[in-house]
């Protein structure tokens, strides 16, 4: 079976969409879903399947909303698409040094969208002048280098107009996800 991730959207931020993570797990393997496991309380779901992602995304958002009686997006990415996303970050160690130095906080995200972004909408973005943060779009996930706060940077706002539904994890999350995947595929 192979391992998948998803990755919910705005759930258990700021005290709405409140989800226990223990029942999302539980309410999840009646799906057929197994091993599952949960990252946080962000919404990051590690779980073994042979569905297809379309599949999956509309039966996860539908066990959700009857469930939890909550709307959220689901994107999910297989264990060998995020490790690709790592091993293919754009940006230089040193690159992430000085971002990282330039204010205390994560600078390094991911964001992954459901499809890839339209040209005009690209274009949009790239019209925009966001100062020293920068990004870089493939396929359908945006590498994103902040050097400030992500919660002042404008491009984190634009970002999210590229494609919705979009979710956005920050580096250290897709890296201990990363190591969960591994960590489930040698387990079997």
């Amino acid at each position: 079976m192979a391992i998948q991730i998803a990755l919910l959207r705005g759930i258990n931020v700021g005290g709405k969409n409140k989800i226990k993570m223990a029942e999302l797990r539980e309410a999840l393997e009646t799906l057929g879903l197994s091993r599952v496991q949960t990252y946080i309380q962000s919404g990051n779901i590690l779980f073994e399947s042979e569905e297809d992602e379309p599949a999956l995304r509309g039966k996860i958002e539908a066990l959700i909303e009857s469930k939890f009686g909550l709307s959220i997006r689901v994107i999910i990415r297989t264990a060998d698409e995020l490790a690709a996303m790592a091993a293919n970050r754009p940006f230089s160690d040193e690159e992430v040094a000085a971002a990282e130095a330039s204010f205390e906080g994560e600078c390094l995200y991911i964001a992954m969208m459901l499809d890839t972004p339209q040209a005009n909408k690209i274009e949009k973005l790239e019209s925009y002048d966001f100062k020293e943060d920068r990004y870089v779009i493939a396929g359908r996930d945006v590498y994103l280098l902040f050097r400030q706060s992500v919660r002042d940077s404008k491009l984190s706002v634009q970002v999210d107009k590229l494609n919705a539904p979009v979710t956005v994890r920050n580096w250290n999350t897709l890296t201990k996800l990363i190591a969960m995947s591994q960590e489930m595929g040698n387990a079997n």
